[in-house]
């Protein structure tokens, strides 16, 4: 048997749990023919397929699941090993990813870890910004931020920045054109910027108010699938909005935009950042974990929107 590289069995459980060779190349940052040689050079080896492959999926063969078995513990110990000798080192390295929404990339994810990046600058950050719900451990990621705290059993969560507010804004201009709402009833009667989630709901706006509580679903012309877009829009006079108010609170100060219905904002509950209760996280994790706890937001101007934000003349 020619001798076979360890790193090779880690690929191929990266294959099997990722699905394909496709989403195991992009968690590794390494082309799918690369991860497809090392696959090839494996099953060489041992003289046996692991994989099967169809042109839509990739599953392992009896041999390929036995080996599976067997794997998933040894390299689970090997891990644990090297984050034991990585408590060794004067300061934590390595990579962390981190699935979160864009919003909470905006005005929480992204100040606390440039700030963290200063104090651990051996350690590497991989911030992917998506809204999707996703199996972060199947997807390769040490961490995931979700709103609220609905999250699987074997998560454990941790609050990321204070509690939130959404805010109903719009332009003087819109306003002067087509009146301000007094009530969530009366948006019926207005032209409201709609966002879509990635699955393809629409979002709907949810009211509280001396212990009245109302959900309107917007109707309105324009449709997007971004905050920062639906804040564009409202910039550009097309329509009211409903962002989180951390979005809004500079336009607001400047009077680009006016707050409208502020008494019916409801406290929301926070962005939670979760990881799995099951996996030992690394050193690097547990020290960007402890610099969170110990964070001060008020402190730290984190909510000031991204400078690149400015209305968009195609909405003109």
């Amino acid at each position: 048997m020619d001798p076979i590289r360890l790193d090779s069995f880690d690929v191929f459980v990266a294959i099997v749990r990722c699905g394909g060779f496709r989403a195991a190349a992009l968690e590794r940052g390494v082309s799918s023919s690369a991860l497809s040689q090392t696959m090839n050079g494996l099953e060489e080896a041992l003289g046996i397929r692991l994989l099967n492959r169809t042109t839509r999926s990739v599953f392992p063969t009896e041999a390929g699941q036995r080996l599976l078995e067997r794997l998933a513990p040894a390299l689970s110990d090997i891990r644990l090993a090297i984050a034991e000798v990585d408590e060794l080192r004067d300061s934590p390295s390595g990579t962390l990813r981190i699935n979160a929404p864009a919003p909470a990339v905006d005005h929480f994810l992204c100040p606390l870890v440039f700030d963290f990046m200063d104090v651990y600058p051996e350690v590497k950050i991989e911030i992917i910004s998506d809204a999707s719900v996703i199996d972060i451990v199947e997807q390769g990621f040490d961490a995931g931020v979700r709103f609220g705290k609905q999250l699987a059993q074997d998560m454990i969560a941790l609050p990321l920045g204070p509690a939130l507010r959404y805010a109903i804004v719009a332009s003087p201009d819109y306003i002067k054109m087509r009146g301000e709402p007094q009530t969530p009833h009366e948006l019926v009667d207005h032209d409201c910027i709609r966002r879509r989630f990635p699955g393809g709901t629409l979002v709907t706006w949810r009211f509280a108010e001396a212990g009245e509580e109302i959900e309107v679903t917007p109707t309105g012309r324009l449709t997007v699938s971004s905050a920062h877009n639906e804040l564009q829009a409202a910039l550009a006079g097309r329509g009211i909005a409903h962002v989180f108010d951390d979005y809004a609170k500079p336009y607001i100060q400047t009077g680009q935009l006016v707050e409208l219905l502020s008494d019916w904002s409801p406290t929301l509950p926070h962005w939670f950042l979760y990881y799995p209760s099951r996996r030992l996280p690394s050193a690097a994790m547990r020290a960007f974990l402890d610099y969170m706890r110990s964070y001060d937001w008020k402190a730290k101007d984190a909510l000031a929107p991204l400078s690149c934000l400015k209305p968009d003349r195609s909405f003109s």
